[in-house]
């Protein structure tokens, strides 16, 4: 869960003008915060500021998640405790659920958590600044808003929420306003929206629909702006980086973008996130391999290697082509970080299936690895199925593959001990204000591992060249070796 605090670029509107307050909570990935950025935007916009708590807002905002049973979970959890605390202030607060959990049961939801004002789903929610543009349900924005999502008619009585859960598709552009809340070194850029593969478990692309490609100059614009306010890290996202611009039907492709992408000025690493195996082209390789600004890092959800288990998820890609395909990056980029997951216990998922995955695993030592066990989702072909895996069963899967996993980790991170490598300097450590944190090309914001700092100096944003002195299972320690980084009054 991300807690959305004050920063920097929210600008208090004049002393004058009572401000209204704003409390938001993101849930769920990188993409999801993206859209939250977007209604934090809108919200700025109208002279919102944001504070950090709940109680003392006027406004408080839930972006939901709905991948999975857990997050679904949490997503719920927390909109109770928002509408406690809005009860609890006498009504006198007003209450926003958006995201995934809003465009799949906002009609249920609007009956089990009245206290809610408005669902928005994944279509909708940059409309939140219309929503908000007088008291919800007043103005003339709203009202037209409301009347369109109610057929016509006139808005139902303040406590009945008001649910806006159309086609699901919006993707923002490079004019939309936005409220960038990594640090000031990092930003996500969302290039495409939905997802347009049919996989047995997955629930995405009823929630945010087909794929949709941004224009590579407007991403470049955008990341352009990024560079100018001091952004060093640019992290691509989407469901589905590789199938980048197959939707445009114009020759736009993910290698495209990145040729463009390389040559805006300040970046110094862009990352490539969520990347599937099929349609993985050479030009695509030749390019990561090559070109020093992007991250010698790939994340590539495989999901499994058994056949008949890739065949039931209706994956495309079978074993033979998994390997071959990782075998190809791991000779062709030199240094690649190759990040994956993995779902244990998919309906029909055998024993053997398990097997052979657990070998895959072994033979293959990736860098990073997560495992997910399968959650049945309504309304997708697996849910359907007659062959559940017992949950025990799951959960010992799970295990065993994480604990192989971490003995690999634990290997391959102590043999990175000597290397020198370039870090992105985060700031103090979270651990104590005695070590400084930073991350090296193959450890992603959020999801991976950090590299502290135990000698040196270096201010937070600063790219400085580092030695690995000691490795942990997933964290690394090193020493700043950029002599010219150190101020003089601290050298030793």
């Amino acid at each position: 869960m991300i807690e959305v605090t004050p920063v920097a670029s929210v600008v208090a509107p004049p002393a004058a003008q009572a401000p209204k307050k704003l409390f938001f909570v993101s849930l769920g990935c990188p993409k999801n915060r993206v859209d939250s950025e977007i209604m934090l935007g809108e919200l700025q916009a109208r002279d919102y500021v944001v504070v950090d708590t709940a109680e003392e807002a006027d406004l408080l905002v839930v972006n939901t998640c709905a991948f999975v049973e857990e997050a679904r979970e949490e997503s719920v959890d927390t909109i109770l405790d928002m509408a406690r605390i809005k009860t609890d202030s006498g009504d006198k607060k007003q209450l926003i659920v958006a995201g995934c959990l809003a465009q799949r049961y906002g009609e249920e939801l609007k009956i089990s958590i009245p206290e809610v004002d408005a669902y928005l789903g994944t279509g909708d929610h940059w409309q939140i600044g219309k929503l908000m543009d007088g008291p919800l349900g007043t103005s003339q924005a709203a009202k037209n808003l409301v009347m369109e999502a109610r057929g016509g008619t006139e808005p139902a009585p303040q406590h009945v929420p008001l649910v806006v859960a159309g086609k699901p598709g919006y993707i923002y552009d490079a004019y939309s306003p936005r409220i960038v809340t990594t640090p000031p070194w990092t930003a996500y850029v969302k290039i495409a929206e939905g997802c347009s593969q049919r996989c047995s478990y997955c629930i995405i692309p009823r929630l945010r629909g087909g794929a949709k490609s941004r224009p590579i100059d407007d991403i470049v614009m955008e990341v352009e702006n990024l560079a100018a306010k001091g952004v060093k890290e640019i992290n691509l996202i989407a469901q589905d980086l590789t199938h980048y611009g197959d939707d445009r039907k114009d020759g736009t492709t993910l290698a495209g973008l990145l040729r463009e992408l390389v040559k805006v000025e300040g970046v110094h690493w862009i990352r490539l996130l969520y990347l599937y195996p099929h349609a993985f082209t050479d030009e695509l390789i030749e390019i990561i391999a090559t070109e020093p600004k992007i991250a010698k890092y790939i994340d590539m959800p495989l999901q499994h290697i058994s056949d008949s288990v890739l065949t039931i998820m209706r994956r495309r890609f079978s074993e033979a082509d998994t390997r071959l395909l990782v075998q190809k990056l791991r000779d062709q980029i030199p240094g690649l970080v190759f990040r994956t997951t993995f779902i244990v216990g998919h309906p029909g998922e055998t024993e053997a299936d398990f097997q052979t995955l657990m070998n895959f695993v072994r033979e293959t030592r990736f860098e990073r690895m997560g495992v997910f066990k399968y959650s049945t989702e309504e309304g997708t072909q697996a849910a359907r199925r007659d062959d559940f895996v017992m949950s025990i069963v799951k959960e010992d899967r799970y295990h065993r593959l994480m604990t192989l996993q971490q003995g690999i980790s634990s290997e391959l991170q102590e043999a990175m001990v000597g290397r020198e490598i370039e870090v992105l300097i985060e700031g103090p450590s979270d651990e104590t204000d005695l070590l400084l944190q930073a991350r090296y090309y193959g450890q992603a914001p959020d999801i991976d591992g950090v590299t502290y700092i135990n000698e040196g100096f270096a201010k937070a944003g600063d790219i400085v060249r580092a030695e690995i002195v000691e490795a942990g299972d997933y964290d690394l320690v090193a020493r700043i070796i950029d002599a010219d980084e150190i101020p003089e009054a601290l050298r030793a």
